[in-house]
């Protein structure tokens, strides 16, 4: 186990990456899986908050906004729907469950925009672009 905030240098020292939001797992991948897709937004502004000298590899992804919540009395629902941008009804009061991509079952992902049945608007179109 290497736990670090560096996405760049597990790269080069995990085969898989675990992503964690307030001690509860949402991603969890082999890390070329992961590096070529964050399938749960916190994954993603994670990914895009990492610095790059290249203008071309600059992301468009807007900053998370608000404060994180406090993690000893987390919200309802998945933990980060105060923060999310694709956030609906069902995130507020359910918590998805851990299931590996259709594409590949060996990157699993807790969001309801990845799980056909949550109730979600836009359930099982991953996040978008």
């Amino acid at each position: 186990i290497f736990i670090s905030h560096d996405l760049n240098v597990v790269r080069y020292i995990s085969d898989r990456i675990l992503v964690m939001y307030l001690g509860e797992v949402v991603e969890v991948a082999p890390v070329g899986s992961i590096w070529a897709e964050q399938a749960h937004p916190y994954t993603r502004s994670l990914f895009s908050a990492m610095p790059s000298m290249d203008p071309d590899n600059r992301t468009k992804e807007p900053p998370l906004a608000g404060d994180p919540p406090n993690p000893i009395n987390p919200p309802k629902g998945c933990r980060f729907h105060t923060r999310c941008r694709f956030a609906s009804d069902v995130c507020k009061t359910n918590a998805p469950k851990l299931a590996g991509l259709a594409a590949n079952a060996k990157h699993m992902v807790a969001c309801h925009l990845h799980d056909a049945s949550s109730g979600h608007p836009k359930a099982g179109q991953g996040v978008p672009a």
